[in-house]
């Protein structure tokens, strides 16, 4: 029998947004946050009231001011890393539907990037393993 750990599950959703070229919309974290200046899929910490879908809703538009809906939420895969406090399960999502120009509201860079250029960017280690099924659906 292993040794079970005593991590709290943090469970965080997240979105790969694609723009009408094909392209991925990357956040980098800001100064202060853990893992800063490494790039990311937008998203956020799921609320005890939340769906997955009801937290990339409320952080796409609170992040970066674009409006999208449940249907337009297609899940892609999931990720599930043990980080040294907590461990993280990530559904990603793929959106291609929304409305509104995506600009950084927390003063966040962002990057419009093809899937396949995504592992030239410093990513998260759960991050990390989302990246091949975007290339697949992508290219």
């Amino acid at each position: 029998m292993t040794d079970r750990s005593s991590k709290t599950l943090l469970l965080v959703s997240a979105c790969a947004l694609v723009d009408t070229d094909g392209r991925v919309l990357l956040a980098q974290r800001p100064t202060g946050k853990p893992l800063a200046g490494m790039w990311e899929f937008p998203g956020g910490k799921v609320e005890p009231d939340e769906t997955p879908e009801q937290t990339l809703i409320r952080e796409l538009r609170e992040e970066l001011g674009i409006e999208t809906q449940a249907a337009c939420l297609a899940p892609l895969t999931f990720a599930s890393h043990t980080y040294e406090r907590f461990h993280l399960l990530m559904p990603l999502y793929v959106c291609r539907r929304y409305e509104g120009i995506a600009r950084g509201h927390e003063g966040q860079a962002i990057k419009w990037v093809w899937a396949r250029d995504l592992r030239t960017f410093p990513m998260p280690p759960a991050d990390e393993p989302l990246i091949a099924p975007l290339v697949e659906l992508l290219g």
